[in-house]
């Protein structure tokens, strides 16, 4: 089981508060949705969700790692955010030692 994935996917299952909408938006197959909640409670061998046939609650342990995974969903983003940033360009102050005459000359007009 990709670990990762299932993080995704239980939490968008939680945002959404729907299997069927948690599967739109990430391009899958309800039943996939379905299955991969299932395995990832079978991995930590707890039950993340309660289910019922009209709606989706966490459970005390589903609220810990909704929470965890929360966060860690968004430092991940935010690292791949900050690495296609830097495809853009350079970013950032530069600082330019130089002796006055120059700056003022040279530098200076061009900025």
């Amino acid at each position: 089981m990709d670990l990762f994935h299932a993080m995704r996917v239980f939490n968008k299952v939680v945002e959404t508060n729907s299997f069927s909408l948690a599967a739109d938006s990430l391009g899958l197959p309800r039943a996939s949705v379905t299955t991969t909640i299932q395995a990832l409670e079978k991995h930590l061998q707890v039950r993340l969700l309660n289910r019922t046939t009209r709606k989706i609650s966490l459970t005390p342990d589903g609220a810990v790692y909704y929470d965890r995974t929360a966060r860690i969903l968004a430092d991940v983003a935010d690292i791949e955010s900050s690495f296609h940033d830097a495809e853009r360009g350079p970013r950032g102050q530069l600082r330019i030692d130089v002796p006055v005459s120059i700056g003022r000359l040279i530098l200076i007009p061009r900025l």
